[in-house]
C-alpha cells in the first residue's frame, strides 16, 4: 500500500503534530502534504520528513501570520495530488479532512475535532481584543465556512474520533459515524520523582478558550505558586491579570517540561480540550491532574485515581479543586500504570490493524462517504 500523511499545518508543534509525528514513524515512507510549515518550528522527529507543502508556503509572512490566510486555505487544498497513493491519512482539526483524493484511493480522517473557530466560534473568540466589527464580519464568514465543512465531509470515506466528546460532533455536524483511538502517549519520556515541589503547573498554548485566566484568579487568591509554560496571544493579558506567585516561563525544552511536571504538586488543566495529551504526560510522571469535567477529559481522568475534577468554570470549584489535590493522598504508580493505557506503542499497534481492515473494508465496497 502507497500511503500519503495530510495535515493541516506544521506551524506550532502541540498535541495534534505529536499525532503526525507518530504517523510518521508509523509510515517513514510516507510524504506529509500540508498547507505551510516552518523549519525551525519542527520537531526533531519530522526533520527527515518529507514535507510538502501548498503555494501557501510562497507567501510572504505566512508562517508568523497562519491564521491571517484563512479564507485561502480551502483554495490551496484543492492543489494537492493523492493519484499516486492507495491511502490518505489525513489528520485535521480544520481543512485537511476536505482533500478530494481520486476514487481508487481510500480516505481516512483522524479528526482531533470539527474545526473549534467555526463551529464554536463564540468560545473560541471569547477574550479576543478584537473590534465588534472585526467579529461580526468574521461570523458571517465562519457560517459560510461551516456549510463547506459540512459539505466537504463527505470526501471521508471513514472518520476515526481522538476521543467520544468528538465522536459526538462529528456525528451532530457532518451526520458521519466515527470510531473513537485515542491520541498516543510517550509514556517513556518521563520519569518520576521523589521531589515534589511547591508548585501547581500549567503547560498549553496560551490562548484565550484555554481558560487559564480562570486558573489565574484562583491562584491570585489562595496565593500558592502557579508556573505556566508555553506561549501565545494571550500572554500579556494573562501576565497583566497575575500576581507575583504566578510565573510565566515562556516555552521551554522538552527535558524542561518533563522536569517540571514530574516535581510539580498537580497539573492544572482548566480549558474543555477535544482530548488533552497534557493530561496524561503529566501523569506518566506520576502527577495527578486537575480539570475541567468536560471534552476529552472525561475519557482520561478517573477522579482520586489519576486527577479530580472541577465542575463549573468558577474560581470557588477550581480552589476546592485545589484543596481536594491537597488532602489526597495519591499513589503514584496507580497514576503511572493508569497512563500507560495510552501509550503510543499501544496506539501505533491497534491503528495499523484498524487501517489494514479498513482499507481491506473499502476495496471490497463497504466504506462509501
Amino acid at each position: 500500500m502507497k500511503i500519503a500523511i495530510a495535515h493541516d499545518y506544521l506551524i506550532q508543534m502541540g498535541g495534534a503534530e505529536r499525532v503526525v509525528e507518530v504517523f510518521h514513524s508509523m509510515y517513514p515512507d510516507a510524504p506529509i502534504f500540508t498547507t505551510v510549515f516552518s523549519d525551525s518550528r519542527l520537531s526533531n522527529n519530522l526533520k527527515d520528513a518529507d514535507i510538502r507543502a501548498s503555494w501557501l508556503q510562497n507567501i510572504p509572512g505566512v508562517k508568523a501570520n497562519f491564521k491571517g490566510v484563512l479564507p485561502l486555505y480551502p483554495i490551496a487544498i484543492r492543489d494537492f495530488d493523492f493519484r499516486e497513493f492507495d491511502i490518505v491519512l489525513s489528520s485535521s482539526s480544520a481543512f485537511m479532512k476536505s482533500i478530494q483524493v481520486p476514487k481508487h484511493t481510500f480516505h481516512i480522517c483522524y479528526c482531533h475535532t470539527p474545526m473549534r473557530f467555526a463551529w464554536d466560534y463564540d468560545t473560541y473568540m471569547a477574550g479576543q481584543s478584537r473590534s465588534n466589527l472585526f467579529k461580526s464580519m468574521l461570523r458571517i464568514y465562519m457560517n459560510r465556512l461551516k456549510t463547506w465543512d459540512q459539505k466537504t465531509s463527505r470526501n471521508v470515506n471513514q472518520f476515526v474520533a481522538n476521543s467520544s466528546v468528538v465522536k459526538r460532533r462529528i456525528q451532530s455536524y457532518y451526520h458521519r459515524d466515527a470510531d473513537v483511538i485515542f491520541p498516543p502517549i510517550n509514556t517513556s519520556r518521563f520519569e518520576r520523582s521523589t521531589q515534589i515541589g511547591d508548585y501547581y503547573l500549567i503547560v498549553s498554548r496560551l490562548i484565550s478558550y484555554k481558560r487559564i485566566d480562570l486558573a489565574i484568579e484562583a491562584f491570585n487568591r489562595n496565593g500558592l505558586k502557579l508556573l505556566i509554560v508555553g506561549e501565545g496571544p494571550d500572554r500579556k493579558r494573562l501576565e497583566g491579570m497575575a500576581k507575583s506567585n504566578v510565573q510565566f516561563l515562556g516555552r521551554l525544552e522538552d527535558g524542561e517540561v518533563n522536569k517540571l511536571m514530574a516535581e510539580c504538586r498537580a497539573l492544572v488543566f482548566p480549558g474543555i480540550e477535544d482530548f488533552g495529551i497534557t493530561p496524561l504526560e503529566a501523569n506518566a510522571a506520576g502527577r495527578p491532574v486537575i480539570a475541567f469535567q468536560g471534552g476529552g477529559a472525561l475519557d482520561t481522568i478517573v477522579p482520586y485515581l489519576n486527577g479530580v475534577f472541577f465542575h463549573r468554570h468558577e474560581v470557588e470549584d477550581v480552589l476546592a479543586a485545589v484543596e481536594a489535590v491537597e488532602n489526597h493522598q495519591w499513589n503514584v504508580d496507580d497514576i503511572t500504570q493508569h497512563a500507560r493505557k495510552f501509550d503510543e506503542n499501544t496506539f501505533k499497534e491497534q491503528f495499523k490493524k484498524y487501517v489494514e481492515q479498513a482499507y481491506v473494508n473499502f476495496l471490497k465496497g463497504g466504506l462509501k462517504p
